[in-house]
């Protein structure tokens, strides 16, 4: 018997975050079949599985014997679960009063349009809004956006543009893409795009499907009545390091990949150049926090053998 949902929940050390999204869903009384998949890319610094395992024996768990990223730990989910709908949810999120149901009911509602994902209002811990539609990344967003440049110029037209910040997020409309921490696709897209692109090992990889969903003409909408809180980075807390570099070459690589047709690679050292300093002002940011937090002396006594 098929789900009307499947929801995907792809796990990588994050255990306490893991298990309270668990709680907030199967507390709740549902209206449609909601089914739950969870996929552990292979948590070895916590004891993830035992615990999915011993508390919540009903859901299926799927170990991954290797951390295999992000797209596809995602796709090993999807294609064991049944829902006409599928949704992709982070370990680290809590789910609101009948958030699946509302995404549910709007998709049926919108069923002869060709809309073949939407994503939910997303909540920061202290109830704040978090940016989770966005504009398609632009040459000027690259080099503006979390760089120098940006603090010098915060009011620049091009990192407005791409966070979208006059949109009105109280109301749903169309958007270029949606945030994977909690991004909900008809499966019939899901099938037509084949999932999500595992050349990508983690980040950028919403940004990818959607402009692949944009291309074969389906639309992205944002529907801000169905709401999930969302605290960021349960999982790459553990590897912040690694996370710049995963993040940085994710974004060189969907550049590459989706912008450099024609002219596209006129600007291509443009493009670079701001991904550039996007990255040297996260390890710069990175290590003034080692710094603060006295980190970075017992790091260098350590390497030094002192």
């Amino acid at each position: 018997m098929s789900a009307d949902l499947s929801v995907i929940i792809l796990n990588w050390n994050a255990k306490d975050y893991l298990l309270d999204s668990l709680h907030s869903i199967t507390a709740q009384s549902w209206r449609h079949e909601i089914e739950v998949i969870v996929v552990d890319n292979a948590s070895h610094l916590d004891d993830s599985v035992a615990a999915v395992k011993s508390t919540f024996p009903q859901i299926p768990l799927i170990e991954n014997p290797t951390n295999i990223g992000f797209a596809a730990g995602n796709n090993v989910g999807w294609r064991k679960s049944s829902g006409r709908y599928v949704l992709f949810l982070n370990p680290d999120t809590i789910v609101h009063d009948s958030a699946f149901d509302i995404l549910i009911d709007w998709m049926d509602e919108h069923a002869d349009d060709r809309i073949g994902a939407c994503g939910p209002k997303l909540l920061n811990t202290d109830g704040s809004l978090q940016s989770s539609c966005r504009a398609f990344p632009s040459f000027g967003a690259g080099i503006f956006r979390n760089t120098f440049l940006g603090r010098m110029f915060p009011n620049n037209p091009w990192s407005k543009n791409y966070l979208m910040s006059d949109f009105a997020h109280n109301k749903a409309g169309a958007v270029d893409w949606l945030s994977g921490s909690a991004l909900l696709l008809r499966r019939d897209a899901l099938e037509e795009m084949q999932g999500w692109s595992e050349k990508y090992f983690m980040y950028c990889e919403d940004v990818d499907l959607c402009y692949r969903l944009k291309l074969a003409k389906w639309e992205r909408w944002y529907v801000p009545s169905a709401v999930i809180t969302h605290r960021i980075g349960g999982s790459s807390d553990w590897a912040q390091g690694a996370m710049i570099r995963q993040h940085h070459g994710a974004m060189l690589r969907f550049y590459l990949t989706h912008y450099t047709k024609g002219f596209g690679w006129i600007l291509a050292p443009v493009a670079i150049f701001g991904i550039g300093l996007r990255a040297a002002a996260a390890v710069f940011k990175l290590w003034e926090g080692y710094y603060r937090q006295g980190l970075l002396k017992k790091m260098l006594r350590k390497k030094l053998g002192k």
